[in-house]
């Protein structure tokens, strides 16, 4: 116990915790559960943040649903956006023009992902918008799975793949 006492307000020697270079390694092993902990739980950059606590679950999905960028975009193409899984396909056809301005890139891909959770709310019984910790909305199906959909949006922006509607079409089977 004096030990312990000893070490409070010190830092914990570098054989317990190495921590400090924001890795997850406990004496220098790899935890890669750390890893994925922190992909789902840090705060999210890049992506739509929201305070965890909503007490109106209608006006963040309306919120959610504005998707300005990329509505303008798939406007200017001759798409229109209904909120339907044909309109995802549709998104899936577009030239990817914004691959070449890095600010747009980030922007649309996370529109995409709001738009796709967007689509899968109004689509998918029992499905609904629930925020992660770190702020970052994420889609809850009635089996309780959760879909990363900005993930999947701007993975979409910057690689076409995975295709928004496979995305959709893999949820809406479940």
């Amino acid at each position: 116990m004096g030990g312990v006492k000893a070490m409070i307000g010190k830092r914990a020697p570098r054989a317990l915790w190495c921590a400090e270079r924001g890795d997850a390694t406990l004496s220098g092993m790899n935890i890669p559960f750390l890893g994925n902990w922190r992909k789902r739980y840090d705060l999210a950059r890049g992506t739509a943040v929201m305070a965890t606590r909503e007490a109106d679950p209608q006006g963040v999905a309306q919120l959610l649903s504005e998707c300005e960028l990329l509505r303008a975009r798939a406007a200017s193409a001759g798409v229109g956006l209904d909120d339907s899984a044909a309109s995802l396909e549709a998104l899936d056809q577009l030239l990817p023009r914004w691959r070449d301005d890095p600010e747009e890139l980030t922007w649309l891909g996370n529109d995409a992902g709001l738009y796709l959770g967007t689509v899968i709310i109004r689509t998918v019984p029992g499905a609904l918008w629930q925020v992660w910790p770190n702020g970052r909305p994420v889609v809850r199906l009635a089996s309780g799975r959760e879909i990363d959909v900005v993930g999947a949006g701007q993975e979409w922006a910057a690689d076409g793949a995975p295709e928004l509607s496979r995305v959709y079409a893999e949820v809406a089977e479940i």
